[in-house]
């Protein structure tokens, strides 16, 4: 099974799909700003300031969604002893960094005419930031330890632990007293307190930051592919 992860295999496909997810992305992404900047309505508490929405809640989602797969992969690297399981999750750990920090940023900017404040140490917040220093410190264990049968057990490690963060994350607002809102939204049941002229816009913006995540995905896994090639090795 584990014969179709190899590299040379992988690249004949990973290095013709960046156009095509590039072409994709560009399409979604300007039907979701459409959507979620024009098309949809102002909330009549929060005015226009609701349409930070589109772009925060997407970036955490996403954020948590590839932390959680750095963790799967982590462990499949420990059961399976294939090293490409850690090359595909470092391959995916920038842009999960990079959707964190949007997502802090963005609630900050949110925060302020919300709760008044640019920050508060609320549970939600607060493990949002901490799940950014595990993102931190497994994209710097890659560039300082240069030996890759440790790179791999202590980058790994830090995936597992960190991932114990993801939940705590998701039911912080149910869990503790926070200035966050609970979940509006529930996949399990067709409950939800959002309008569907808002729910529409923000799925859009959900599928166009998954779109941009995987497209930085296969330019960093190929170019981790290429390195692999040229140093002449047919497995990692």
């Amino acid at each position: 099974m584990f014969k179709y992860f190899e590299p040379n295999k992988i690249f004949a496909i990973t290095s013709k799909a960046p156009k095509y997810v590039l072409f994709l992305f560009i399409i979604v992404l300007t039907i979701g700003l459409t959507e979620a900047l024009i098309l949809s309505p102002e909330d009549y508490k929060q005015s226009d300031a609701v349409r930070i929405m589109y772009v925060h809640v997407p970036a955490a989602w996403i954020s948590l969604g590839i932390f959680t797969s750095l963790a799967f992969l982590s462990v499949g690297s420990f059961v399976f002893k294939n090293k490409n399981f850690a090359l595909i999750a470092k391959s995916l750990a920038p842009s999960g960094f990079i959707f964190n920090i949007i997502a802090l940023g963005t609630g900050s900017i949110w925060g302020k005419p919300t709760w008044g404040t640019w920050w508060a140490w609320d549970a939600r917040i607060t493990s949002m930031l901490i799940l950014a220093l595990f993102y931190g410190m497994y994209l710097l264990a890659w560039r300082i330890y240069e030996d890759k049968e440790q790179v791999i057990k202590v980058t790994s490690l830090i995936a597992i632990l960190g991932v114990v963060n993801v939940p705590i994350i998701k039911f912080s607002v149910d869990w503790w007293n926070t200035l966050h809102q609970p979940a509006s939204i529930n996949i399990l049941s067709t409950n939800t307190a959002i309008h569907p002229s808002m729910l529409v816009p923000l799925g859009i913006m959900t599928a166009a930051f998954a779109l941009f995540s995987l497209l930085i995905f296969l330019m960093k896994y190929n170019t981790e592919l290429i390195k692999v090639k040229n140093k002449g090795l047919d497995r990692l």
